[in-house]
């Protein structure tokens, strides 16, 4: 019991002295190496790194409802206050992930790379490879989103802003560790990212698609965030090819198969871990307080399972009318009433609480994402076999094929169209329409963002700003 107090305090010395990209917040009672002699240590690490991901202001709320509301998938039907900027897409009302939160998480996964091979650190091999795969996994997670919340996709920026987060591979421990930095360019972080994930890949185990291998960092996840860099990098080629790569070992074929039937796909939202989970967050009682459920929850904000949720969020009409009616992926929405809403309202049923208390678990990469990936890097060079990997999908959703002849940017919008549908309140469609360069489309009568509007990008905190003289604001703010 002694060790474990011993090891929680000097592991939040160690992964919470930056409290952004720079600030530390010292403690003199331990120093690291007593904690991370060992391989057990750096495992307590990677745990925190987990456990950081798990939080409202990240995975657990934050990414998977605002970039659905920032764009045409949700709207409110109850006022708390809550996403009514990002409803409205207000002036600084985005998407908040410059914060200790993320940059703790990177600052957990360079504590582990940067001491781990260390001779003296006692512990198996195989451990160690399994922890820095963890690592090199999770920090790429993180500055991916770092990216797309802050930053342009390479080849899409305005007016020539190319510039991303600070990039930091190296940990602060202490205060005499920091410095002020520059941010990069989104190049740099995603060359970063897609060294950081090629030696995940090298280091970390395949699993099975739904396994509980997927609530950890492993190579098929790794493969597939991959496939999604290169897809915002615009690098077809190479997305085709690691998406490819990864259903084909994963056992994803062409006609489908491998992906849930279309009769268990309502019910996949409701069981730990998701049938067609390659990563995904485990979350537990222990991870929040007794009325964290209630007021933080994903299940509380968007669905009406429970009496006493706060069901302030549901699928905006024009999300609803997308759904052709054999549609399976539909009946993830019960309709329902709200007081002082005037016609039918949509609950979600993908995130019901099943383990009790609001609580479940959140698939941050499904299978599914990978035929959606192949089919938008084919649809200008091979558009036969996009329109393949739509039907393939589709099949496993209760709907036919798509018009043969669908082709070029009408090939292109449908697929945006199938993400906008198999991904609702999964955190995708602000992002998928960004990364394209489109305008972001609303829903009701919220005017919709231009593409080359300030709002695109969400703005550093001012704090960080006055901190760092050397730290660019994005433009507009």
């Amino acid at each position: 019991m002694k060790a474990n107090v011993i090891l929680f305090s000097v592991i939040c010395t160690v992964s919470m002295v930056a409290c952004t990209d720079l600030e530390t917040t010292p403690r003199q009672s331990l120093t690291p190496e007593v904690a991370l002699s060992d391989v057990a240590g750096y495992q307590a690490v990677a745990n925190s790194m987990y456990s950081l991901a798990n939080t409202f202001t990240y995975y657990g709320q934050q990414m998977m409802i605002a970039p659905e509301i920032l764009a045409d998938n949700l709207r409110l039907v109850a006022n708390t206050g809550r996403y009514q900027g990002e409803e409205a897409n207000g002036d600084r009302d985005h998407i908040g992930l410059w914060n200790g939160i993320v940059y703790g998480g990177i600052n957990d996964a360079n504590i582990i790379l940067a001491g781990i091979d260390d001779e003296n650190v006692r512990g198996d091999q195989q451990e160690k490879d399994f922890i820095k795969g963890d690592a090199y996994f999770m920090r790429a997670l993180f500055y991916f989103d770092l990216c797309r919340v802050y930053g342009y996709e390479p080849g899409r920026e305005v007016d020539g802003f190319n510039l991303g987060p600070i990039l930091r591979t190296t940990p602060t421990v202490a205060a005499s560790d920091a410095d002020f930095r520059e941010r990069a360019t989104v190049t740099q972080v995603y060359e970063q990212i897609e060294s950081d994930l090629l030696e995940a890949i090298s280091l970390l185990p395949l699993v099975p698609v739904g396994s509980e291998g997927a609530y950890f960092a492993n190579a098929g996840a790794a493969l597939t965030l991959l496939a999604r860099l290169y897809l915002y990098w615009g690098r077809m080629q190479d997305a085709e090819a690691a998406a490819t790569s990864v259903m084909n070992a994963l056992g994803l074929r062409t006609n489908g198969d491998g992906l849930s039937e279309a009769g268990q796909y309502v019910q996949g939202f409701s069981r730990a871990p998701h049938p067609e989970s390659l990563f995904e967050l485990e979350l537990r009682v222990v991870d929040w307080s007794s009325v964290d459920g209630v007021n933080n929850s994903l299940n509380s904000l968007v669905s009406n399972t429970d009496p006493n949720a706060q069901f302030i969020i549901a699928a905006s009409n024009e999300l609803m009318a997308a759904y052709e009616p054999e549609d399976v992926r539909r009946n993830c929405w019960a309709e329902t009433t709200r007081d002082g809403i005037e016609g039918p309202v949509f609950a979600s049923r993908k995130w019901t609480g099943y383990k009790g208390d609001f609580l479940e678990n959140i698939p941050v990469l499904r299978a599914a994402e990978l035929y959606l990936i192949r089919a938008e890097a084919r649809y200008q060079s091979n558009p036969a076999g996009a329109r393949a990997d739509i039907n393939a999908l589709r099949s496993k959703r209760g709907l036919g094929p798509v018009d043969n002849l669908l082709s070029g940017v009408a090939l292109r919008n449908r697929i945006l169209l199938e993400r906008r549908l198999e991904f609702a309140l999964e955190g995708h469609r602000f992002f998928d329409l960004k990364r394209n360069g489109l305008n972001i489309t609303k829903h009701a009568n919220f005017e919709e963002v231009p593409y080359t509007d300030y709002r695109i990008l969400s703005n550093i905190p001012l704090a960080q700003i006055q901190l760092n003289e050397r730290l660019v604001q994005n433009p507009g703010y």
